[in-house]
């Protein structure tokens, strides 16, 4: 079985779907460049409308990361790595998603990941993997 489906929205649209052209796109606001994640469509920064996605470069680095063994739903491959990345060029910008290697132990916070897609349906589910 694989991991449910997000459902897509006005503000996460361009999230879910920028994969189809290889690009993590995080919403940044026109009025005072705050980046905003997880998508919304006001400014949580000065509450402005004028907010819009802007590719990302999809590099980052692990903030932080757990390993879960728990197969939270039936089928569900343990065990497997979430983490949290900071991403580069998105200042205040962290994400979760898992992370895909062969070798947890080469998993470390600072270490470089970079972002790739599973498409599944109507998205693009970004994970990262380390390099």
């Amino acid at each position: 079985m694989a991991l449910p489906l997000p459902a897509i929205s006005p503000e996460t649209a361009a999230f879910w779907t920028g994969g189809a052209h290889g690009a993590l796109q995080i919403m940044a606001c026109n009025a005072c460049d705050h980046r905003i994640h997880p998508p919304q469509l006001i400014c949580p920064q000065c509450l402005s409308r004028d907010v819009a996605p802007i590719a990302a470069s999809g590099q980052g680095t692990i903030y932080s990361y757990t390993i879960n063994h728990q197969p939270w739903i039936p089928d569900l491959k343990v065990p497997y790595a979430l983490v949290i990345v900071d991403l580069d060029d998105q200042p205040g910008v962290r994400m979760t998603a898992m992370l895909e290697t062969n070798d947890l132990g080469e998993i470390a916070i600072g270490a470089p990941v970079t972002v790739d897609f599973e498409h599944r349906g109507d998205v693009y589910v970004p994970f990262f993997r380390l390099g």
